[in-house]
């Protein structure tokens, strides 16, 4: 028989490999990437629920109850916060849109230092775009996840018990103590937010302003939502510490929140 008697199709027949649109990658190596949960198991639901069912069995039912907890609450905001090429996109955007189309280049040569990178811009262009799911998405779960620290806030009494006076001594007493709480919250299981409940107690500061502060410092989102300030990522012990050097606060009024107990920065 020679080569051209020879049925090329039965050499040769093209395979089509799949790739998630969150991370491209194909499906089977998704859980080994950092974006597992929060974007590639969403994608795959979405767009190959037989594929899911095969590769990881059981695991799409907790996403499952995350939806249907989505769908009770009308949540119309994202549902998970921006993957590394997003924040890139976004970034660029805002500073510099005429380097879009060379984003793919620049996380394959900052593959693995991206904390580095954003550093890098924020000092470069200014502080970072918001995730809009660190802005719209936390309400319900700010609710339910603070642990009651803002009733805990109010209650504590730092300063021991003082008289009831009248007149114009009043007002010193009427004057709010300093009490600033900094606890971290796990979102998705594993990506975590940074909140600081507080601060507007501490004379001089605007919440607004330290928002940036801490935004710059981190490089990454930071935002105010009624009267707190949350962090993306987990910097309990760095916020803490920037709270009394550059904000002035006193470390005996700054409390690390340690699984539902509040322990003094001091």
């Amino acid at each position: 028989t020679t080569m051209a008697e020879v049925d090329v199709q039965s050499i040769t027949t093209p395979v089509t490999i799949l790739y998630c649109d969150a991370c491209g990658m194909p499906p089977e190596y998704c859980e080994y990437g950092p974006d597992f949960e929060t974007h590639c198991l969403p994608w795959l639901k979405k767009a190959h629920p037989h594929l899911l069912a095969r590769l990881h069995g059981g695991r799409s039912t907790n996403n499952n109850d995350a939806d249907d907890d989505n769908d009770d609450g009308n949540n119309a905001g994202p549902t998970a916060p921006w993957t590394t090429k997003e924040r890139l996109i976004a970034f660029y955007t805002k500073y510099q849109p005429d380097k879009l189309d060379g984003i793919d280049g620049i996380l394959e040569k900052y593959s693995g230092k991206e904390d580095k990178l954003f550093t890098a811009l924020v000092k470069k262009y200014g502080p970072e775009p918001e995730d809009p799911f660190y802005l719209g998405s936390d309400s319900d779960d700010d609710d339910s996840d603070d642990g009651g620290v803002n009733e805990q806030l109010e209650g504590m009494d730092l300063g021991g018990n003082k008289k009831k006076r009248r007149g114009a001594a009043a007002k010193k007493v009427n004057k709010v103590d300093t009490r600033v709480i900094v606890q971290k919250i796990l979102r998705n299981r594993k990506k975590a937010v940074t909140h600081v409940v507080g601060l507007d107690t501490a004379p001089g500061i605007k919440l607004k302003e330290a928002s940036k502060a801490f935004s710059k410092r981190f490089a990454g989102s930071s935002s105010v939502k009624d009267k707190e300030i949350i962090i993306q990522g987990d910097h309990l012990e760095e916020v803490a510490e920037m709270i009394v050097t550059k904000f002035g606060v006193s470390g005996d009024a700054v409390f690390l929140d340690l699984d539902g107990e509040f322990v003094s920065y001091a």
